[in-house]
């Protein structure tokens, strides 16, 4: 089974800006390639930042909310405020990104990269090379497309790559059948135990949304295992 990594599902022709990049130039880049946040890199090239739109817009949320009509609120409200007030400040990437930037390997799992979108909040990662220079961009979108392969796919390699390969058992009494991403697995096995090994493996498979466990067993060996 082929683990799916960053490097099947990113964007490999990354936009980058500098730190000197002006904010002008900056949304000019967004709107131009038709994304939503670009690496920032340093002299030698390393991601240092990312900056978003949400990072952008933070300057006219932040005058919206506090200096509308020529409003000037009180010091205290503004020091509630510090993170919004200096991005709405910044004029340059160096004062707008988020930094240090959340990356990940070409060679990681892409549900790893899932993962560690989850845990930060953020809608992409900047994918890095074993130096820290941007080789692409990987979103959430680019890991929803995992889900995209047609059931004939899947099926495919539920059952050349797990069942008739993966196992090492007799997997000929097994029926694979998938609708909708959704996997049925039935049909007969000889131990209980390799039909659990086989819903796992299965779930595994990229593009797979669900397993349906309908296999039955000869032989109860769970239980052995428990002594």
């Amino acid at each position: 089974m082929k683990r799916r990594t960053v490097a099947d599902v990113m964007t490999d022709k990354v936009v980058t800006v500098t730190a000197r990049t002006p904010f002008k130039d900056i949304a000019e880049t967004l709107i131009a390639g038709g994304i939503s946040a670009v690496p920032v890199i340093d002299d030698d090239g390393r991601v240092i930042g990312m900056v978003s739109e949400a990072d952008l817009l933070r300057k006219e949320e932040f005058r919206e909310q506090f200096y509308r009509e020529g409003y000037q609120p009180p010091l205290r409200a503004r020091l509630r405020h510090p993170k919004g007030r200096k991005k709405a400040a910044g004029d340059t990437a160096a004062e707008l990104m988020t930094s240090p930037p959340i990356t990940i390997s070409p060679q990681a799992a892409a549900v790893s990269a899932a993962r560690l979108m989850d845990a930060h909040d953020v809608k992409r990662l900047a994918v890095v090379d074993q130096d820290g220079r941007p080789v692409g961009i990987v979103s959430r979108r680019d890991l929803i497309k995992l889900f995209l392969r047609s059931d004939d796919d899947i099926a495919a390699e539920v059952r050349e790559d797990i069942l008739d390969r993966g196992l090492w058992v007799d997997t000929s009494g097994v029926v694979v059948q998938v609708r909708h991403g959704v996997v049925t697995l039935s049909g007969r096995m000889d131990r209980k135990t390799e039909t659990a090994i086989a819903i796992r493996m299965t779930g595994r498979v990229s593009g797979v949304v669900d397993v349906i466990d309908e296999l039955t067993w000869k032989h109860d060996d769970s239980t052995w295992e428990a002594r």
